[in-house]
């Protein structure tokens, strides 16, 4: 190996150092350090290029260094360049792959240093190289590395990612910051990040805050509302944390941002729910003991009443003993009042919901309304335009307006304004979704708005809660709005408060919505006390209780039975007695129910009327909170009056009545011509009871089935002449059903009986009749009377 170097006045000591450049050379192994001819052919070759490249001294002196390169750095020209390089600047330093013997390529450093002679004419090149591989490798992992993290944070879309200064300015900016916040990358960098806090939180310096607690402490977190570009806020949780170079210096801040307003809005929903949950559980257990008080009471109230009543009759001529016993009925009046706000609140009363005109309500209890309030309040109606119709029992309805209507003027004790307000009113998914006893769907809205004083917050917690008031001892039992509560909540509605204190109250009862043409008020004309002549047998197990009726209803003329049960009833029926009418209590001991004796003994004497009496109705003849189709229902406490005329409506007393009551039941010489054979479908067993029932009573023959399978099995009982059945059976459709008996029985007419709208297009292929639930006992007359079909 050839190196030129600067002569030494010494010969020796140029020799001396020839030899060591070369033993340097020949025992290097981690350099290739070999020379190249002018021209680029390897003239020597060091142990360190066999280390490196993998050729020995025999396989590459003499061949041309371009077999170091790999193909595509040959093509680019680079080894020309590294040659033309060093020739012009005397050495030239460059990094790259190279390719060893067996293919497979190093990443190199290489150094090329040109060789000339003291006349300066080039005598070749020496060049040393190293193998960087792993050097490279850990470049590249870092470079990897930093890639993937800036792909990272910029794919990140549910997070604002970005850095910050020092002094707070955003010094870069991610994909999930400008989706949250509305900024791009150039509106952004180089602004100070205080832009994203509300001017009121700006202005208390909590920007400066967060970065000088992260500064300190190292990390702030924190959550609070942000600004987006747009203007509009998000609750946003924060976290700013310090970043530091290695000497400890801080060199800025990482800010992550996260929009969580959907988690606070249902962390908060979450709270509403179980605070709606905690008072539907305390009211529900309220109004099962309430309920079951008021079942007691209503029984020592009718044995009072009764009583006061017999003695009034007895009193006529004795004017000190009429007052006072007028003075204990009309305790006993207040006392019925009480029991039925009770029942109301509890959800016990039996209701008869029909299809209301609010808007005709309102106008007909306008003159009882201004009444009620007095000359100082001023009364207010608005109605708004298309208003819907609403299912709901009127008369308690009119009660619960003419309570909310006197809590009111009491609120106002120096006057004021009252405002009734009817719409239509939509209550969505969101609305309901804290409200577990609240379908979402379209209701019709009754407000009531004072002027009055208003109440606090903790009050209208608390305003349903029966028994409460903050009116004076004295002046008020505390169940108005508790009855109302109760009340719309049986009727399936929803009822709101707003309140604020000095500026009155506002309360919304949301009624549902009905779609058919309201229902004419019946309207009733005084008349005096009427008897008769006929037969009543009284099912009353409290003996109390039955020994006031039965004097009661033999005063009014009356040929009177009695039975201690429902067992008993029935064996006096079976005796063969005439019996007209069977006033019956609901609630009584033993195994055999009332409703169960009444159906039995319509079957023993078709012609016989049955009238319940009772305080309290559980779930016997109401479900779902309304009276079974066609029974007749006396509540207790009921007055002598009370007793006669629903004994005559029953029973046809004529000139009582100027518009018939709906629920009146048949005689059996009403009963239609012909009987007719009536397999009834329905899977709830107190339904198809009822139904039974009722067909019966019209004079049919009835057989139920409770699936339909058990109706297809009672094809064998031979031909029918109306199947009625429901929609939704547990084995099959009503519809398949009544197809696969329309093809073995033609002539059958089929009634679908559903709370669901049959709809036209669900059934083309045979007439059908559509009997909407719940349904009263003469459309039942009326729809297997028709002879039309769909």
């Amino acid at each position: 190996m050839t190196i030129a170097m600067r002569k030494s006045e010494n010969p020796n000591d140029d020799h001396a150092l020839q030899d060591w450049a070369r033993i340097w050379v020949e025992s290097t192994t981690n350099l290739a350090a070999f020379c190249l001819s002018p021209e680029g052919f390897v003239s020597t070759w060091n142990p360190g290029g066999s280390a490196i490249y993998g050729y020995a001294p025999d396989e590459i002196v003499g061949r041309h260094y371009s077999i170091f390169f790999p193909d595509e750095a040959r093509e680019h020209g680079i080894v020309e360049i590294e040659l033309r390089e060093a020739r012009e600047h005397r050495s030239f330093e460059t990094e790259g792959w190279r390719k060893r013997k067996d293919g497979s390529v190093f990443w190199a450093s290489v150094l090329t240093t040109s060789l000339v002679d003291h006349d300066g004419s080039l005598l070749g090149f020496v060049k040393v190289v190293r193998d960087e591989s792993d050097k490279r490798k850990a470049h590249d992992a870092v470079i990897e590395s930093e890639r993937r993290f800036r792909l990272l944070v910029e794919g990140v879309t549910d997070y604002s990612i970005f850095m910050l200064s020092p002094e707070g300015l955003v010094t870069n900016w991610n994909s999930g910051a400008r989706r949250i916040k509305g900024y791009t990358a150039d509106e952004i960098i180089g602004a100070h990040f205080s832009r994203f806090y509300s001017p009121e939180d700006a202005a208390a310096g909590m920007p400066q805050r967060a970065l000088d607690t992260a500064a300190r402490e190292g990390r702030f977190e924190s959550e609070g509302w942000r600004l987006r570009r747009n203007g509009t806020r998000f609750w946003a949780h924060v976290i700013v944390d310090a970043i530091r170079d290695e000497k400890g210096t801080l060199i800025g801040f990482a800010k992550i941002t996260r929009d969580v307003t959907e988690r606070r809005e249902a962390d908060q929903l979450l709270e509403e729910t179980r605070a709606a949950l905690l008072q539907a559980q305390k009211m529900e257990a309220i109004g099962k003991l309430t309920g079951g008080v008021a079942h007691d009471f209503n029984n020592v109230l009718q044995v009072l009443r009764g009583n006061l009543e017999l003695l009034r009759t007895r009193c006529l001529h004795d004017s000190w003993s009429m007052d006072r016993v007028s003075s204990a009925i009309d305790a006993v009046e207040r006392g019925a009042k009480l029991a039925s706000q009770l029942l109301a609140f509890g959800r016990r009363q039996a209701l008869r919901p029909v299809s209301v005109n609010l808007a005709a309500m309102v106008r007909g209890m306008d003159d009882l309304l201004r009444r009620a309030l007095g000359e100082t309040i001023e009364v207010e109606t608005v109605v708004s335009g298309g208003l819907w119709n609403a299912f709901v029992d009127l008369h308690q309805l009119e009660n619960v307006l003419l309570n909310l209507a006197i809590n009111a003027r009491d609120a106002m004790p120096e006057g004021g304004k009252l405002t009734l307000e009817l719409a239509n009113a939509m209550l969505d998914d969101r609305y309901v979704r804290s409200l577990s006893d609240v379908p979402p769907g379209q209701y019709v809205m009754l407000g009531v708005t004072d002027t009055g004083i208003g109440m606090p917050p903790e009050v209208v917690e608390r305003a349903f809660d029966p028994f409460f008031t903050t009116k004076p001892e004295g002046e008020g039992t505390g169940l108005g709005l508790s009855m109302a509560y109760g009340f719309v909540k049986q009727s399936g509605g929803h009822i709101r408060i707003y309140s604020e204190v000095g500026h009155g109250t506002t309360v919304r009862v949301y009624l549902p919505r009905s779609s058919v043409e309201a229902a004419e008020p019946v309207r009733w004309r005084n008349a005096p006390v009427t008897g008769g002549t006929e037969t009543v047998l009284v099912v009353e197990d409290d003996q109390k209780v039955q020994a006031t009726v039965i004097e009661m209803l033999s005063e009014l003329g009356y040929h009177v039975l009695k039975a201690d049960n429902a067992d008993q009833a029935l064996v006096v029926l079976s005796s063969g007695v005439h019996v007209d009418l069977i006033f019956t209590d609901v609630v009584m001991p033993g195994t055999l129910k009332s409703p169960e004796m009444a159906r039995r003994a319509v079957t023993m004497q078709p012609h016989v009327r049955v009238l319940f009496t009772s305080g309290y109705t559980q779930n016997a003849i109401v479900h779902g909170g309304r009276l079974d189709p066609g029974v007749e229902l006396l509540s207790k406490p009921y007055s002598r009056e009370d007793l006669a005329f629903k004994l005559r409506q029953m029973l046809g007393s004529p000139g009582e009545l100027v518009v018939a009551a709906p629920a009146d039941k048949p005689s059996a010489e009403s009963a239609p011509a012909g009987a007719k054979r009536v397999l009834v479908v329905e899977d709830d067993g107190a339904t198809r009871e009822a139904v039974g029932e009722l067909i019966g009573m019209l004079g049919h023959q009835v057989v139920g089935a409770g699936n339909a399978q058990a109706a297809l099995d009672a094809m064998a009982q031979g031909p029918f002449d109306v199947l009625l059945t429901d929609i939704n059976l547990p084995d099959m459709t009503g519809i398949e059903l009544a197809r696969r008996w329309i093809q073995r029985f033609p002539d059958v007419r089929v009634i679908f009986a559903s709370g669901e709208n049959v709809l036209q297009e669900d059934v083309r292929d045979f007439s059908w009749q559509a009997l909407r639930k719940p349904y009263t006992l003469e459309q039942l007359e009326s729809a297997l009377s028709d002879n039309s079909g769909a």
